[in-house]
């Protein structure tokens, strides 16, 4: 069973979108989308159950992030 978590890797705002479209499988661009598109409708309600949301939702494991190795994202940048 998949959870949900704010993603790490993908995010523009707060990684809640990109959460979801990996929980899903489905592009986070697509989930993007369909949240301006109900936010829209819902005269902005839609955005406030977001901002709830992003403080609700954990953020993704760090073992997920870097493959458990908390030196290999600051090694990737201090060797280019």
């Amino acid at each position: 069973m998949k959870k949900l978590y704010l993603s790490r890797t993908d995010k523009k705002l707060t990684g809640l979108c990109g959460g979801v479209g990996q929980m899903f499988g489905i592009d986070p661009t697509i989930v993007r989308l369909l949240l301006v598109a109900v936010a829209l409708f819902s005269f902005g309600s839609a955005f406030l159950i977001y901002i709830a949301a992003s403080f609700i939702v954990p953020k993704e494991p760090g073992d997920a992030f870097n493959g458990g190795n908390p030196y290999s994202f600051n090694e990737f940048y201090q060797n280019r």
